[in-house]
């Protein structure tokens, strides 16, 4: 199973941003993503998972041979496709145990039921999971990943500082057990122990059933969860890609000889 990116050309606000890009990557397979600021790593995020502010102008995105253009975002994480956020958002009033329940029973249903045959208009029916069995489960998955068990009870990153947050959305993605995950920029915010405790906390989740775009601007995370693939995005385009060695390249040298490299040639 594989998740294709084919000749993707994205624009935000009448601005194109993605300019032909191309990626494969391989369920079981880790690709670092690094780049300057601007070159489009989170907008590919965003328009992998279908934000409607980002406008897919040509090419395609396939999961498993699936286009996904016309799906939902939820649509697309009950396909398996999950994308833990930069910067992710409170939700006042709703406390983190109902939040993954309803959101984990949703993408469990819809595999089980009809994993053929994707709901387009982004509704889909209401089947929880059995209380006692969502506990067991999350309770066990929160011990796994040192994330406190008070925050069940606590609204969706209300007054979390910004380690916490991130290994929430860690501990989403070992409920959710997506068969792609898209993390933009984990490591955004995080002192050096929240950052080691979300790594190995991702490092846990990952194997042969997984495949994992890992968006970043430092090698600092990949000292700890170790790439099969690093590529270098610049300007909207996959300009270099290679081992984990290219990463320690750019630690050494930056992105300067990146964009010496591949700059437009003066007329």
């Amino acid at each position: 199973m594989d998740l294709s990116i084919r000749n993707l050309q994205v624009s935000v606000e009448g601005k194109q941003i993605l300019r032909g890009l191309n990626l494969e990557i391989k369920q079981g397979e880790v690709h670092a993503l690094m780049g300057p600021n601007g070159s489009g790593k989170s907008t590919l995020a965003y328009a992998l998972m279908g934000h409607p502010k980002y406008h897919i102008e040509g090419g395609d995105i396939l999961l498993d041979g699936t286009s996904l253009l016309d799906l939902a975002a939820d649509a697309r994480a009950r396909l398996g496709l999950f994308l833990a956020f930069q910067y992710p958002t409170t939700i006042p009033g709703v406390t983190l145990a109902d939040f993954l329940r309803r959101s984990i029973s949703a993408v469990r249903h819809a595999q089980q039921e009809a994993p053929s045959e994707p709901q387009r208009n982004g509704q889909a029916k209401s089947h929880l999971m059995p209380m006692r069995e969502f506990r067991r489960e999350l309770l066990q998955k929160m011990k796994d990943l040192g994330v406190d068990q008070t925050f069940a009870r606590r609204y969706v990153n209300d007054g979390f500082s910004g380690g916490e947050k991130k290994r929430v959305e860690i501990l989403h993605m070992a409920m959710a057990e997506p068969k792609f995950a898209v993390l933009d920029e984990t490591d955004s915010g995080l002192d050096i122990d929240a950052l080691r405790i979300v790594a190995e906390g991702v490092s846990s989740l990952t194997g042969p059933n997984l495949g994992v775009l890992l968006i970043t601007h430092y090698q600092r995370l990949l000292n700890y969860i170790k790439p099969d693939h690093v590529h270098i995005l610049l300007d909207g385009q996959l300009v270099e890609s290679g081992g984990p060695e290219l990463a320690e390249t750019l630690e050494a040298k930056g992105y300067d000889w990146v964009r010496e490299k591949y700059a437009e040639p003066v007329a």
